[in-house]
């Protein structure tokens, strides 16, 4: 099986417990296989844990799950040295922490107070971690995987514009249609029913890491056209002078987006490509997640915000007002 029919397998496989999220589950796959960190934000009880999971589970990859709270220090998530007393002497080891997986799920990250935030910076941009002068390495699959309540106030700490700038996509999880609603219902009934009956089946094989880095490496090899290339750069550049295109959108916008956006929409670009089966990149698969690149790049006005417009209107009036290639 190649790397496309095994990323299709762990899509289809997510598919199986996550009902009426199929955008979220491949803006999930498009984030690992661009190898970037994902910030999913959704009222509760919409699956954000249960995604996050699903892929893991099926995938031969470590999961780790850190909830954030605030009392939580930095040295529960990097890991802390310990000293240990033997018959020679005593030493420090370094006990990791539970950054040190695959798949990171941090949930609740606005939960925690601005330090223990900033301890994850090196480990999303850097991949290391540097505790006591020690540099530690993570491993080449690392993804960390955010999920934040965009309704609580209290007790929470909003996320620095520096820190967000650093996640890859901020991808949105609504409310599901009345007919996934009902599927939901039968699948934890299912679920429930199984596991009173004490019913266990034999899982299938998970899908290895070796397919991902193999799905990265074909994703490298995708075409992107210097009209493209100029497309990605002017979406973003409509973001930094929107004056250029309508007074209505530089009344809107307050600050414009960086160039991780540019970046962001490349990688993601290509991977959405991928995913479709195709070998080059066209509009299409720019407009698709231009959303979720650009949602949490863009600072909104006072004017905007007093006029209810919000991020996703903001970035749907610059796909309309650029041209395409």
């Amino acid at each position: 099986m190649n790397a496309l029919n095994q990323i299709l397998d762990l899509k289809a496989r997510m598919g199986q417990s996550i009902i009426g999220q199929t955008e979220v589950i491949d803006r999930l796959l498009i984030g690992m296989l661009a190898n970037g960190n994902l910030l999913i934000e959704g009222l509760p009880g919409l699956a954000k844990t249960r995604a996050v999971k699903a892929m893991a589970r099926n995938l031969d990859a470590d999961f780790s799950r850190i909830q954030f709270t605030p009392d939580l220090l930095p040295s529960d998530v990097t890991g802390t040295e310990v000293f240990q007393q033997s018959d020679e002497g005593g030493t420090f080891r370094f006990e990791p922490g539970p950054i040190f997986a695959n798949i990171v799920l941090a949930d609740e990250i606005n939960r925690a107070p601005a330090k223990v935030q900033a301890a994850l910076l090196e480990a999303m941009e850097e991949r290391q971690v540097t505790v006591s002068g020690t540099t530690h390495k993570m491993e080449p699959l690392f993804i960390v995987m955010a999920t934040q309540n965009p309704i609580e106030q209290e007790g929470t700490y909003p996320l620095p514009e520096a820190q967000m700038d650093r996640f890859l996509m901020h991808v949105q999880i609504t409310y599901p249609p009345v007919e996934g609603e009902v599927e939901v219902i039968r699948l934890v009934r299912g679920e429930e029913i199984a596991a009173g009956k004490g019913a266990s089946s034999e899982p299938p094989p998970t899908i290895p890491q070796d397919a991902v880095f193999a799905a990265r490496s074909e994703i490298g090899q995708i075409h992107v056209s210097d009209a493209m290339d100029r497309y990605m750069a002017d979406l973003v550049q409509a973001t930094r002078t929107p004056a250029a295109l309508s007074e209505e959108l530089a009344s809107w916008i307050e600050i414009g987006a960086s160039p991780r956006a540019s970046l962001a929409l490349d990688k993601c670009g290509r991977a959405h490509a991928w995913m479709n089966q195709r070998d080059y990149v066209d509009p299409a698969d720019i407009r698709a997640i231009a959303h979720d690149v650009f949602r949490h790049r863009i600072t909104l006005s006072f004017e905007a915000q007093g006029n209810a417009k919000t991020a996703d209107d903001v970035i749907a009036e610059i796909l309309r007002l650029v041209a395409l290639p």
